[in-house]
């Protein structure tokens, strides 16, 4: 990601139509026990909220905006303004609104969220069908996309328990 941002322009633009930048959440109850999950339209499974920095160079910001905009919750804030975890993750060429999306790049930079789990949930349906709490497993489970299943939700969760027995600086 440092070598693209000294090397390529417009990495925080969908502009940039190799790489670009993207915010994610894993956003936990206040129990630290589940993790809000949408079913996304485009990917036809279960996944993390986030979306396209699109020109905002606060990631931190671009992921509770997109939490707040794809989950209907007001209430979200971070456990911890530090990133959580960084991803490079190949997106295959597909068609949105009509238009098609070359493969791409994204530099997805995690976020660890929180959000009262008893807070109303609103899907948006320009994006997802719905969104739902799940225990920290079942989160890694409910996934129909084999990499994150394998290696991006488990590390997430191993990450979150770091964070929670204090070998993860809070």
């Amino acid at each position: 990601m440092l070598d693209l941002m000294e090397t390529q322009e417009h990495l925080f633009t969908r502009i940039n139509k190799c790489a670009h930048f993207t915010a994610s959440a894993w956003v936990v109850n206040q129990g630290r026990d589940k993790v809000l999950m949408a079913y996304h339209n485009l990917y036809d499974s279960w996944a993390w909220l986030g979306g396209h920095a699109d020109g905002n160079k606060n990631l931190l910001e671009v992921a509770i905006k997109e939490v707040q905009e794809e989950s209907g919750l007001k209430n979200v804030k971070a456990v911890t303004n530090e990133i959580f975890s960084i991803e490079v993750l190949t997106v295959d060429g597909h068609e949105k609104k009509g238009l098609y999306e070359p493969s791409h790049l994204h530099l997805n930079v995690t976020y660890l969220l929180e959000a009262d789990e008893n807070e109303p949930l609103i899907n948006k349906p320009d994006e997802n069908s719905e969104v739902a709490w799940f225990k920290l497993d079942d989160a890694v489970a409910a996934s129909n996309e084999e990499w994150f299943r394998k290696r991006i939700y488990p590390k997430l969760n191993a990450k979150l328990k770091q964070y929670l027995d204090g070998s993860l600086a809070k």
